[in-house]
């Protein structure tokens, strides 16, 4: 580090290339080479400095005067004296300091980019800003604007003011604006001005949003570019056409934070929401990484329609996946009667023709007979109508049926002996079945369907 006076008539030269002001040498300043100062991108920067067991932070000001190594760091004296260091010491005017890991900057007072759309702001005001963890409340550290010609988002030098008025587009520095809210209000607090009052109204806009978010607790985390673009968001995934539950929202990029916020509907066992539907944000590597990592899917569209149809596919392959695994515990209701003259085997297997009374019959499915004390007699082997074998029967056709005992008690059971030609089978349900339908079968039954559920349920008293 060696020393440089940022005050004019200093050695630091001319005007500081961030603002072309000079500055008072007892606050702390700092110039950057080149190759770190990059083209102004790096201006209002804060960078921690330490030396001698002491450590300060210091603003970037200006690229440090030619020739300049990629390891120096001019500094003002204050910074000097901040490190312990004054004049006579041996290592005054040039002295080896670590720079946060090798000029990492350290963002102590963030730049945040508005549209002053009506009013003034002046250097120095208290304002109150719309924040996701709650109202911000700073002081205007610096009034910026771009320079004739040049556009606010490109990267350089700017103008410094101590007034600004409406309507232009302008930079704030200030402590603490990281977490606001894009697309809310600024708003001044003047001399007569009740502060809470005006938090309050700060944070009206992000209050309506948060009162759309699931009082249960589960469903997708929600992020989005600007408070606007998660209102039509959340406005859209709140129709009934889309009913998606949102558990929590966010704005902004998506971090490891946010995926591990999202993470949390995995310990609720709810897998289907451990999802972000990120709309016209970007998403950084490490979030990706870790939500490869913990099973949290991203879905990423600057088109709400294309968000919503990525959400929707990996709904519903997840519904498919829970069929297949839930297939062989589903037990779908039905009641089945014996046809005359159809029965060609009258034991374990026991095959005979059938009349689907009501409801679904299923290969698989475990059939008891209600009037003679609920027996079990078997599962459904296999299916047949015209002599072609299906999967499954509904109401009104008449199929072959082979019945085969699950357990030596069930294949024992015989037609003529434990039940008869006008005694009729029903699948058992048990709790456990009921639920597996209601969570993964819903929409394939039709309301007699669930109507029979219910009779069946009363039926075989399950609770």
């Amino acid at each position: 580090m060696t020393v440089n006076r940022f005050e004019k008539g200093g050695v630091g030269g001319g005007p500081s290339a961030c603002d072309g002001h000079f500055h008072c040498n007892k606050d702390h300043w700092v110039a950057l080479p080149p190759s770190t100062f990059d083209h102004n991108s790096n201006c209002f920067r804060k960078l921690k400095i330490s030396a001698r067991g002491k450590s300060t932070v210091a603003t970037v000001i200006d690229e440090c005067a030619k020739p300049c190594k990629d390891d120096i760091v001019d500094a003002s004296e204050s910074v000097w004296k901040a490190l312990g260091v004054h004049h006579g010491d041996n290592d005054f005017r040039l002295m080896p300091i670590t720079c946060s890991d090798g000029f990492e900057l350290l963002l102590q007072c963030t730049v945040l980019e508005l549209q002053l759309i009506n009013g003034v702001l002046h250097e120095g005001d208290q304002i109150v800003l719309c924040g996701m963890q709650g109202p911000i409340v700073t002081t205007i550290r610096a009034l910026l604007t771009a320079h004739p010609m040049k556009e606010l988002r490109v990267k350089g030098s700017y103008q410094h003011h101590k007034e600004l008025k409406a309507a232009q587009g302008i930079k704030i520095t200030a402590q603490g604006l990281e977490h606001a809210i894009a697309g809310t209000q600024l708003y001044v607090v003047g001399p007569d001005d009740d502060l809470d009052d005006v938090k309050e109204e700060a944070m009206q806009d992000i209050s309506n949003v948060m009162s759309r978010i699931d009082k249960s607790g589960e469903g997708v985390y929600v992020q989005a570019s600007t408070l606007g673009s998660l209102e039509a968001l959340l406005e859209f995934l709140k129709t009934p056409a889309v009913s998606i539950p949102v558990s929590a929202i966010g704005i902004g990029p998506v971090h490891k934070k946010d995926v591990m916020r999202a993470s949390v509907m995995l310990e609720k066992k709810k897998k289907e929401y451990a999802a972000i539907l990120a709309f016209d944000v970007k998403i950084t590597p490490e979030a990706r990484e870790l939500a490869d990592e913990v099973g949290v899917k991203i879905f990423a569209a600057d088109i709400i329609y294309h968000l919503f149809d990525q959400f929707k596919a990996y709904m519903d392959n997840l519904k498919e996946e829970r069929k297949k695994e839930a297939a062989e515990d589903a037990v779908f209701p039905c009641v089945l009667g014996i046809l005359p003259n159809c029965i060609f085997n009258k034991k374990d297997p026991i095959i005979v023709g059938v009349d689907i009374l009501e409801g679904i019959a299923r290969i698989g499915m475990p059939l008891c007979v209600p009037t003679k004390d609920f027996i079990d007699i078997g599962k459904i082997a296999s299916i047949e109508i015209n002599h072609k074998a299906v999967d499954m029967a509904k109401k009104g056709e008449k199929v072959g049926m082979k019945i085969v005992g699950s357990n030596v008690d069930e294949a024992q059971k015989m037609f003529g002996r434990h039940f008869e030609m006008e005694d009729e089978f029903v699948s058992h349900l048990t709790r456990r079945s009921i639920d597996i339908l209601k969570e993964n079968y819903r929409d394939d039954l039709s309301n007699d369907d669930w109507k029979l559920v219910v009779k069946l349920k009363k039926l075989l008293k399950i609770p």
